[in-house]
């Protein structure tokens, strides 16, 4: 499944790297594009959407 979100606090690559590795503890196959220019990430994942949101926010960082 492929999941685009928008994550508002995402504001530099440290910020994006740090939802990658968010994203990876759950998911270590995932492919993820976080861009914090436009800041969407683009994640594909077997996890479901809600769990991918979960890991994200616990990361400090909610997307809307």
């Amino acid at each position: 499944m492929t999941l685009q979100l928008k994550v508002p606090n995402m504001a530099c690559s440290a910020c994006a790297n740090t939802i990658s590795k968010a994203i990876q503890r759950i998911d270590p196959s995932a492919n993820i594009e976080a861009d914090p220019q436009t800041k969407l990430v683009k994640i594909e994942t077997v996890k479901s959407e809600s769990v991918i949101r979960n890991a994200i926010a616990s990361a400090g960082y909610p997307a809307d």
